[in-house]
């Protein structure tokens, strides 16, 4: 992964922004009862299993929460090279070609000891990245509303304790990593948890609600160090829409992405 210093003077390419594909989509052997999203597909002959999903917007579409150009940089070439590298791990391993992300990770300990590291790290960039794209939106933020307000009122009394909480665990973490909305083993509370890096809740086979990517790439071209300011201001780019569609779809038993 590149250093800070790499990333302030790494140019991207223009972002793409295409419609996203859906939430929940067909994988080749998957989990039973699980489901995946634009993280993963079936490949074609000669395809690479993974593949880097379009921005469902532009890179611009986020200002001023999100500039522009960190938006260019982070996906274009960060996510990229998450999946390129996940790629090359599974090249090593061709009979994992056709097991769903979400099966990788949660199965770590079994895969060959060649790939593991590579999967975990890489892997965990390309799930964590997907969701977060799937996550924002442009002129959204504001209260949540529907299935995910009632969550998050009955497991933290309201939004506002919600919001404080999830901020204040996002500016106590040290060093890069994510800070995480989960629905908790039995399915029916939301639960705030921080991973290093980027390890997700899916390592232990837990579900994944949303969450905000703490690296400093994700921030610095626009609030430098000011990881608080970026924090609150993020806030108002959440799509509650889909956030809800993922609420139902862990409700129902899937793991989503």
């Amino acid at each position: 992964m590149a250093s800070r210093r790499e990333f302030l003077i790494t140019a991207g390419s223009a972002g793409a922004f295409l419609t996203a594909g859906t939430l929940l989509a067909q994988a080749q052997n998957p989990v039973p009862g699980a489901a995946i999203g634009p993280a993963e597909k079936t490949a074609g002959p000669g395809q690479p299993p993974f593949t880097l999903p379009p921005l469902p917007y532009a890179v611009s579409a986020l200002e001023p929460h999100i500039d522009a150009k960190t938006m260019e940089l982070h996906h274009d070439k960060h996510h990229k090279t998450y999946v390129d590298k996940l790629n090359a791990a599974i090249a090593k391993q061709p009979s994992l070609a056709s097991t769903p992300l979400a099966q990788l990770l949660a199965g770590l300990e079994k895969l060959p000891e060649d790939v593991r590291s590579e999967i975990r790290t890489n892997g965990g960039g390309h799930a964590n990245h997907t969701m977060f794209w799937e996550i924002m939106a442009p002129n959204a933020g504001g209260t949540p509303k529907g299935a995910v307000a009632e969550a998050i009122t009955q497991a933290f009394g309201s939004f506002d304790a919600f919001k404080k909480r999830f901020n204040e665990m996002g500016e106590k973490h040290v060093g890069s990593g994510w800070v995480f909305v989960v629905m908790d083993r039995s399915g029916r509370a939301l639960e705030i948890a921080t991973r290093p890096n980027q390890d997700t809740p899916l390592l232990e086979g837990g579900r994944v609600l949303f969450g905000n990517d703490l690296w400093e790439h994700a921030y610095y071209l626009k609030y430098n160090n000011r990881r608080e300011d970026y924090l609150s201001s993020w806030w108002n780019v959440l799509n509650w829409d889909a956030i809800n569609r993922r609420y139902e779809a862990l409700k129902a038993g899937s793991a989503v992405i």
